[in-house]
């Protein structure tokens, strides 16, 4: 394994830092006018009648009616991504290192705000933009930010442990397009209970801070933190009982950012490790969807993603949620521990 040669100024530090304080700081202040907007525009979300994994969503519904019956506001997402924007536009600009994952998550978080007016504002039956359209779209802006990354940035390998550079030439932008994809929706299912993805991506991030900081990626490691700064932020008014919601813009900008800093890092290897709850999540959707075509629509969970599956079987919201932010944080730490083992700092 080799040494660490971690070197960072007094500086550098406080810097990165106070972008976190800011990114709370001014995500707290944008909140009020927010919400205001919010309650008098009515950005109620409707709820959903189909299920993730196929078929009538009855218990996802039965969990969540009180809620919906709340009329909790919509598209919060906008606050930390204005905040997340403006910090960083104003004090941490770096086109090797923050160009490109603030562009995917202004990317990512335009068309999942189109998805979210039309979810409130629609009268179809299908409550914002279709299956394949919304997929299309993403799948437009990972393949450009792919092509970036193999064209501006020079990037056309990767490191795998045993394996270290392996060589796929334009191919990374694939790959890129995947690690990208995957990720947002994962993110996205995760966001399902009152403070749920906010805390687990608080913790995801924090780990890309530190190893963005151990590649002497500094900016990288100061948009992490600002980031995390601005969901702190927001989870403060989405723990339970929720204030408002983050929407497909919050969601899927904050899971195309996290791919593409695991792609910046050249740590796909352990992405699956520090976001295995988002795994987790991800693969009981992928479980009751093939048990249902397989067995006659008969599922394995009672309802998924996963975290339905435990409310219904008696775990309050509040339980659930926190269970899962103490598996996020050991997860985190396991990635960590994976990263610094083997022994490679540095693109």
């Amino acid at each position: 394994m080799h040494a660490i040669n971690l070197t960072i100024s007094s500086n550098s530090m406080l810097h990165i830092l106070w972008l976190a304080v800011a990114g709370f700081i001014l995500s707290m202040a944008l909140t009020p006018f927010y919400t205001t907007a919010a309650y008098k525009w009515q950005w109620w979300k409707k709820q959903r009648t189909d299920s993730w994994s196929g078929g009538a969503a009855t218990v996802y519904n039965k969990l969540h009616a009180e809620k919906h019956k709340r009329h909790i506001p919509n598209m919060a997402g906008l606050i930390f991504i204005a905040s997340i924007t403006i910090i960083t536009l104003l004090f941490n600009l770096n086109r090797g290192q923050t160009w490109l994952p603030l562009a995917g998550l202004l990317g990512a978080g335009f068309i999942g705000l189109i998805d979210d007016v039309m979810n409130i504002r629609g009268t179809a039956k299908i409550a914002g933009m279709t299956a394949k359209l919304k997929f299309a779209l993403y799948s437009a802006v990972a393949l450009g930010a792919g092509w970036w990354f193999y064209e501006k940035l020079g990037v056309h390998s990767i490191y795998l442990p045993g394996v270290h550079e392996l060589q796929l030439g334009i191919g990374i932008i694939f790959l890129f397009w995947f690690v990208v994809v995957a990720t947002a929706n994962s993110v996205n299912m995760t966001d399902g209970l009152d403070g749920l993805a906010g805390g687990l991506l608080v913790t995801s991030f924090l780990a890309y801070a530190v190893i963005a900081a151990f590649e002497q990626k500094f900016a990288l490691a100061g948009l992490c933190l600002t980031i995390v700064g601005a969901l702190l932020s927001y989870t403060w008014f989405n723990v339970f009982p929720a204030r408002f919601f983050m929407g497909d813009v919050g969601a899927f900008a904050l899971g195309t950012a996290l791919g593409i800093m695991a792609m910046q890092t050249n740590t796909i290897y352990v992405l699956p490790i520090i976001g295995a709850v988002y795994v987790m999540e991800t693969g009981s959707v992928i479980i009751n969807r093939t048990s249902r075509k397989l067995r006659h629509g008969k599922k394995i969970f009672l309802s998924s993603p996963i975290h339905h599956h435990f409310e219904a079987i008696g775990w309050p919201e509040t339980k659930v949620t926190m269970r899962f932010w103490i598996l996020g944080v050991i997860s985190a730490l396991v990635g960590l521990l994976v990263f610094i083992s083997a022994g490679r700092f540095g693109g």
